[in-house]
């Protein structure tokens, strides 16, 4: 009993340093926010005049509050879809061990490994530039119509190879004998992958998924950095109209409860998702 209450403590040693880190700089502010989300502030004045829910109610009727939402859920949808497709993909392909694989899985990991910033610099100018250049087709960071696309593609090119990798070790750590019987059995690779390897891989596919979700809801960097939110406000996204709210138009209350509905919804939908997909897991 008292070698168990010593092996948890020194457990709970190791996860502590990232607890401390979490708390100060996730829930110490969002508690701090909470206030100030029923407030009207300019977010420099010593005066906050507090004015109840309104900054709540606010929330609904706003035409931009919708857009970005919209924007935010398309490109959390096509990057949440294709770059675990792709990293799927990728990993059935190259997941046997050898010296050209390892070659092909560093090239595809690479991008991950780029800044967010430095991604969305490259890209600008690979649509810019390039693209148009040899093909004459437009840049869709300038059309109001495939701007989300073009940041999809972006976030795709950089996540895939992070998706990979994960799949790659769940691949590696499904038993040769499960293919073995289904070899003998006569199955083709078709049933091999939807029977053996997808069921298996599952807690893979549920990280992944789930962690691409939150991502694709928080983005900020890629709109910012690629299109400032334009053309227009097209590819304004919830997290960059929080920053406008808070620090461009000085209204810090109001910005401050979208930002605490933001986070309550990521929270939500990541639940929602995750406990979907590992109820799914057993099932299979």
């Amino acid at each position: 009993m008292k070698h168990n209450y010593k092996k948890r403590i020194q457990e709970f040693t190791f996860i502590l340093p990232a607890m401390i880190l979490f708390l100060v700089f996730v829930v110490y502010p969002f508690l701090q926010g909470f206030p100030i989300s029923f407030t009207k502030w300019d977010g420099l004045s010593p005066v906050k005049t507090f004015n109840g829910i309104s900054n709540y109610l606010k929330i609904f009727k706003d035409a931009n509050v919708w857009n970005a939402t919209k924007n935010t859920l398309i490109f959390t949808a096509l990057t949440m879809f294709f770059s675990n497709f792709l990293g799927l993909l990728f990993a059935l392909m190259i997941s046997k061990t050898s010296r050209l694989n390892s070659v092909l899985r560093t090239c595809i990991f690479v991008p991950y490994c780029l800044s967010l910033v430095l991604s969305s610099y490259i890209w600008r100018y690979v649509y810019s530039d390039v693209l148009y250049e040899f093909t004459g087709i437009p840049s869709p960071l300038g059309s109001t119509t495939w701007v989300m696309v073009g940041l999809a593609i972006i976030s795709v090119w950089r996540d895939a190879g992070y998706c990979m990798v994960v799949y790659i070790a769940a691949i590696q750590g499904v038993s040769k004998d499960y293919y073995e019987a289904a070899d003998i059995e006569g199955c083709s690779r078709w049933k091999k992958f939807t029977n053996i390897t997808l069921p298996l891989i599952g807690p893979a596919i549920t990280a992944n998924f789930t962690l691409l979700l939150a991502w694709g809801m928080k983005v900020f960097d890629y709109p910012m950095a690629a299109t400032g939110g334009g053309p227009g406000r097209s590819s304004e996204t919830i997290a960059m109209l929080i920053y406008n709210n808070l620090f461009v138009y000085n209204k810090a209350g109001y910005g401050q409860a979208i930002a605490i509905v933001f986070t309550l919804a990521i929270f939500l939908c990541s639940t929602l998702l995750s406990k979907a997909l590992r109820a799914r897991e057993v099932e299979l």
